[in-house]
């Protein structure tokens, strides 16, 4: 009998029409615009923006979706690839401008009125982005939907299911916002150097999460206790498995993200000290001089 993980993109219409619609207002505005500023668009943030979409498409239109009710390791990855990897993407795709773009002209300006300096909207955002905020909300939202209690509930009912994934893109679209700061600039962006401590420690509470996960002696989700896993891979080894992967994948994309943050923190640190070295040459010079 088809459990409430049966669900495949015939199942889920508007979730694909969804990301179709946002592909395709995505792709003609950077046309649009493209025309009117008379350059071509950055081919990387066209390929993030598929990358971006192609990972929520994996996540909650592939099979992934039903075996993550068979299977703690998958939900993991599903997650991941929502918080990790989908969210981060289309954020460096700075997709708001192209959006914008694909409206009506009058549509467009009635929207941009919403996000000029001291709208309303702006400034909820702002406070939403800040650094505290963001990074203890993702924090807040990763932790309590882990919960025995609330993740069990989730599995067991579609409309909850959904609505934990959309709290978790959500969060992570907020964590990443700082460090990435797309268009609307609502705020200062993050000093390098600031970046990587936030990333960081963004990294070690995910990390902690997973460890908890895979080193605990017992099964803490009731949905899994009766699954026979995957071949012969037990529930208590489903689960150890899942924090290994919670822990890693993002791991490994934190610090992909906090190398690029070094590269331009050392960068930074050249171009300011270059002025003061090529000054001091200067003057050393015109002492040297009759």
């Amino acid at each position: 009998m088809a459990g409430p993980g049966a669900f495949t993109v015939a199942h889920r219409p508007g979730i694909l029409v969804l990301l179709l619609l946002l592909g395709s207002a995505y792709a003609t505005g950077w046309w649009r615009l493209s025309r009117r500023a008379r350059q071509l668009v950055p081919w990387w943030r066209p390929a993030l923006t598929l990358a971006g979409l192609g990972c929520l498409a994996l996540a909650l239109l592939s099979p992934l979706d039903a075996l993550a009710h068979r299977l703690f390791v998958a939900h993991m990855v599903q997650h991941m690839l929502l918080v990790a990897v989908a969210a981060p993407a289309l954020l460096l795709a700075d997709p708001l401008v192209a959006l914008l773009w694909a409206l009506p002209a009058r549509a467009r300006v009635r929207a941009g009125r919403l996000l000029v300096r001291g709208a309303p909207l702006r400034r909820i955002w702002r406070a939403l982005t800040r650094v505290p905020v963001a990074w203890l909300g993702y924090a807040l939202v990763l932790w309590l939907w882990h919960l025995p209690p609330a993740y069990d509930a989730a599995l067991e009912d579609r409309l909850l299911h959904d609505l934990e994934h959309l709290a978790f893109f959500g969060s992570a679209v907020l964590f990443w916002w700082p460090v990435i700061n797309p268009a609307p600039h609502v705020g200062r962006a993050l000093h390098p150097g600031a970046g990587v401590v936030y990333l960081v420690l963004g990294a070690l509470q995910s990390a902690g999460l997973g460890l908890l996960l895979a080193a605990s002696p017992t099964v803490l989700y009731s949905s899994y206790t009766a699954s026979r896993g995957l071949g012969r891979l037990s529930p208590l080894e489903d689960q150890a498995l899942g924090g290994v992967v919670m822990w890693g994948l993002s791991a490994v994309i934190d610090m992909l993200a906090v190398m690029v943050l070094l590269y331009r923190f050392l960068t930074l640190e050249d171009q300011r000290l270059l002025p003061r070295a090529k000054g001091e040459d200067r003057r050393a010079d015109s002492a040297r001089l009759p």
